[in-house]
């Protein structure tokens, strides 16, 4: 990977990411997007992910953090696993998330995402930080979890917390599907009003904006954005999904075993509910949890499930099993049904799943996307005629039924995209041009 060249009175944009990240820098109605080294080559991308790997050592313990792919690949070949997070960033709005404890160490959720965007920015092919101190951050419509609008707050506060912690000291904040037009508005030569729809891993937003040659050349101003709505699901729940119908009933779930005295009850679903999240599949690996589903093993009418089960666990293997469901996912994009496959240990998992299967699973969460979307349009008073272009940006962009919620509404031909996982830090840096520029 060659580093570019340094960019005169660059301007960073910063998009901090549910499952990955990404940072741009412009100068003017120019924009580069930084790449990162990973074993696959030069990416634009950046997963968010930070992993706390603890060695001991003759002169006593070391903690280190890793982040971004470094710390997948910290955390696959690590013999005595550490400690791995993701999806940080849907914790925002979460109360109860104060601080955590990592092996010697306690760490606010503000000081765990500084951990991520600290080495990416150090880590990026063009110079993001220092020699600026300023900076545009994309922040959804809605942050995950956040159920009131003081929720949003205390959340974004959070957020900047972290960025300050990243030394800048001058922060924009930018609705991440504002940004997203930032970007598309660049191939425009004449006027339009525009929808975006960015989907993330945790939120789906939604903008309906005035962007083109007029509004560059007179400024931009609020007025330009009429209207903007979100919900808290996207790509993650769509994996949730895929864990839930297909991958828990090959380890238990839906079966039964004997309690004492003589009663068959349901295998509890709770332990599950961590499998939906790799990530905390790794709280299941204790000898409580353990004991537990062994005690339930030993009496179920599906043994062998339960033994995968807890095969699984023991073998930390949560990470391989949602790469399995993503690449499952991306495959269902382009084609009418693709084969699940997982082995691990003793378990294996072969499967083959049809797109028509994926979006019955998925039903809830396109109505709710539909909802916002919908609300959004009545709310407006924009009629569907109006809108010239919907430019859809993010990995779910890519899911058909996702697409067809906007093709119903609007029509094919005006569905448009391009630099799905990346057009938000494209357009934050632009939109940092825009304002800083000449300051």
């Amino acid at each position: 990977m060659t580093p570019h060249a340094p960019i005169p009175d660059a301007y960073v944009g910063l998009d901090f990411g549910t499952t990955n990240s990404a940072v741009a820098v412009a100068a003017g109605s120019h924009a580069v997007l930084a790449e990162f080294e990973t074993a696959e080559g030069p990416s634009t991308t950046f997963p968010s992910l930070v992993y706390f790997d603890r060695r001991r050592h003759a002169t006593g313990t070391r903690v280190t953090a890793h982040a971004g792919a470094d710390a997948v690949v910290q955390y696959l070949q690590a013999e005595d696993r550490g400690r791995l997070m993701q999806s940080l960033k849907a914790y925002l709005g979460d109360r109860r998330f104060e601080r955590t404890r990592v092996f010697a160490g306690t760490y606010t959720l503000a000081d765990l995402i500084a951990l991520i965007i600290k080495p990416m920015l150090s880590g990026a092919s063009c110079p993001v930080h220092p020699p600026t101190n300023r900076v545009v951050v994309g922040r959804p419509v809605h942050f995950s979890t956040a159920a009131t609008d003081a929720d949003d707050e205390f959340a974004l506060r959070r957020l900047l917390d972290a960025v300050h912690q990243c030394g800048f000291e001058e922060i924009l904040v930018e609705y991440e599907p504002v940004a997203a037009a930032y970007s598309y508005e660049r191939r425009l030569a004449r006027d339009e009003v525009i929808l975006i729809g960015d989907f993330g891993g945790g939120t789906s937003d939604f903008s309906l904006m005035r962007v083109g040659p007029t509004v560059r050349r007179h400024g931009r101003t609020r007025a330009d954005i009429i209207g903007n709505d979100g919900v808290a699901v996207a790509g993650d729940a769509f994996d949730r999904a895929i864990v839930r119908h297909l991958v828990a009933p090959h380890l238990g779930l839906g079966s039964e075993y004997c309690a004492p005295p003589d009663k068959m009850l349901p295998v509890p679903s709770w332990p599950y509910e961590r499998l939906e999240r790799w990530h905390h599949l790794s709280f299941l690996n204790n000898d409580g949890h353990l004991d537990l589903l062994e005690q339930i093993r030993r009496r179920a009418s599906s043994p062998r499930q339960i033994e995968a089960f807890i095969d699984l666990i023991r073998n930390e293997a949560g990470y391989q099993l949602h790469e399995a469901v993503r690449r499952t996912k991306f495959a269902l994009s382009s084609r009418a049904e693709a084969q699940f496959e997982f082995m691990t240990g003793d378990v294996t998992i072969a499967e083959m799943v049809t797109r028509a299967e994926f979006e019955r699973w998925i039903e809830p969460e396109l109505h709710a996307i539909a909802r916002s979307v919908d609300g959004l349009v009545a709310s407006t008073g924009v009629r569907p005629g109006e809108i010239d272009h919907v430019f859809l940006t993010g990995g779910s962009a890519f899911v058909p039924a996702v697409r067809r919620i906007f093709v119903e509404r609007f029509g094919s031909s005006k569905i448009t995209g391009g630099d799905e996982l990346t057009s938000v830090a494209t357009g934050l840096a632009l939109r940092a041009a825009e304002h800083w520029a000449g300051n």
